[in-house]
């Protein structure tokens, strides 16, 4: 990171952005390297949505910030341990909004989430063997949160042959693994893919990414680096019409001001020292670390009600420009628009008050109703983009370019061929046309639908989960105790009946 202020807090987006500048990043884009990301059209507005973050918490510090028990200031919530039910919904509420101001990703969800996992699980590793993983980690919290850092959370590995473990792979470094051990500390090689915001953050948290067996031992590793340390290089991903960014003028793009990032992040022999190494061989946590994170992730897509209220407005709009706002069949779609998207957040928040207390102290949300928000995150916001496009009609798809509607001559004829209600500009028209398509075919459909899609696991990883978790004997003991037959599978049903009322029936903590 920018060493000139590596030792005064980030409180600001000025700040934020300052901190990006000068961190030799070793990033290609189009096959070129790219010098200054923060300079760059393409790389730029999502940086913005990062730095958006930082201007919620000096506008909105109640939803957007919170007292660390760490340093005892306060802090932006993306660094903060939740330490009651009251801030894990917090958090979602401050997604929400972010979700409203930005329109798209705004990045900041996966480091926190790694955050908050990463303190229970290093707490339990120690419980188990002995070791000082928790109060490395607790360290590395407070330096991060008396520098208002952005933390990244590395954790899909590549994976190759998807039917054999990391250790079966023909290519050891299709998971990330350790390569060399020092008295100081590990080296690191492999690859993580589709990486959220990586370039935009200042430190990166790697992670392991599935359940790992014995023979796994060298990929079992979880470590925090910065971003700008040797031996890493970044592959920026493409995204739709990603490259109106570079046009002139600022209506094509549809969202020019916010946009969201994904990056491979390759790993050739990088350092993390001992006191930034949080597992190390410690396989049998693995699977702990990862079905924390995504019961934490999973409710965070929350973000996507926020991006969701945009999209409904944008919708809204596109009628009334169109003089279609009062068709019944137009308020039946937002309505459904609206139904869609409160079931998104009213799962996700449900999930965030049944928290309940990890061994660490740290508090986690609820894993089944986690698991039901992200499932329907995977269905609801491309019913919603649907709808969308419906409302708005095909030059959704198919409107001239701006350059054409500044042309001298034919510009005239846009202006006059494309008005809908008279006293709405055409203009106005044609900018909330390319949101819509922005947001459900160009840029920002990659963190509103594919992202939805495939972020936090895939809809099979859901419904793994919420099979698990179903605890169907327990409701087949309902059944039968209705119907007078004679429950004989009572040793688990205990088990079932306690889990259950615990998870459900708990009274709210306050």
């Amino acid at each position: 990171m920018n060493k000139e202020i590596i030792n005064n807090a980030i409180e600001t987006s000025d700040d934020y952005l300052d901190s990006l500048r000068n961190r030799n990043l070793n990033v290609y884009y189009f096959g070129e390297l790219i010098d200054e990301p923060i300079d760059h059209p393409i790389i730029r507005p999502s940086i913005n949505a990062v730095a958006k973050t930082y201007d919620l918490a000096t506008e909105n510090p109640e939803i957007a910030t919170a007292i660390s028990p760490f340093t005892n200031k306060r802090i932006n919530r993306f660094l903060h341990i939740a330490q009651s039910p009251y801030d894990v919904v917090m958090q979602n509420k401050m997604q929400r909004r972010l979700g409203q101001l930005t329109g798209t990703c705004f990045q900041r969800c996966v480091g926190m989430d790694a955050l908050n996992s990463l303190f229970s699980v290093t707490y339990e590793i120690d419980a188990k063997y002995s070791s000082t993983y928790h109060e490395k980690f607790k360290n590395f919290i407070a330096m991060v949160q008396n520098g208002g850092f952005v933390i990244g959370g590395a954790m899909t590995d590549v994976k190759g042959d998807r039917s054999l473990a990391p250790h079966q792979q023909d290519d050891p470094d299709l998971y990330v693994h350790i390569t060399k051990r020092t008295e100081a500390g590990v080296f690191i090689s492999g690859a993580k893919a589709h990486q959220t915001g990586c370039l935009n953050s200042h430190w990166m948290i790697v992670m392991p990414t599935i359940r790992l067996g014995e023979k796994d031992k060298e990929y079992a590793i979880v470590g925090a680096i910065p971003t700008d340390a040797e031996g890493i290089t970044y592959i920026y991903g493409r995204q739709s019409c990603d490259t109106r960014s570079l046009d002139e003028g600022d209506i094509d793009v549809g969202n020019a001001k916010y946009a969201g990032q994904e990056a491979m992040v390759i790993f050739d022999n990088v350092f993390i020292p001992n006191e930034k190494i949080f597992m190390n061989g410690e396989y049998d946590f693995a699977a702990m670390l990862v079905e924390r994170f995504t019961c934490y992730h999973r409710r965070s897509y929350v973000c996507k009600s926020g991006v969701g209220d945009v999209l409904i407005g944008a919708a809204a709009a596109a009628a009334e420009y169109n003089g279609v706002e009062k068709a019944s069949h137009i308020k039946d779609k937002l309505t459904e628009m609206t139904h869609l998207n409160e079931t998104i957040y009213a799962t996700g928040i449900a999930a965030s008050y049944q928290s309940h207390a990890t061994a660490s102290g740290a508090y986690i949300c609820d894993d089944m109703l986690a698991n039901v928000c992200k499932h329907h995150v995977t269905k609801f916001t491309y019913e919603i983009g649907r709808l969308a496009q419906d409302i708005g009609g095909g030059l959704v798809a198919t409107l001239p370019s701006q350059k054409d509607f500044d042309h001298p001559e034919i510009g005239i004829l846009l202006k006059k061929y494309l008005k809908g209600r008279k006293e709405i500009p055409t203009e106005n028209r044609v900018r909330i046309l390319r949101l819509i398509e922005n947001m459900t075919l160009g840029r920002n459909a990659v963190g509103y639908l594919t992202e939805s899609m495939h972020g936090a696991g895939s809809p099979q990883a859901q419904r793994i989960q919420i099979a698990r978790e179903m605890q169907i004997d327990f409701k087949k003991a309902l059944a039968l105790e209705l119907s007078g037959i004679k429950n004989t599978n009572t040793d688990k049903l205990t088990d079932d009946i306690t889990d259950y009322f615990a998870r459900v029936f708990s009274p709210p903590e306050v």
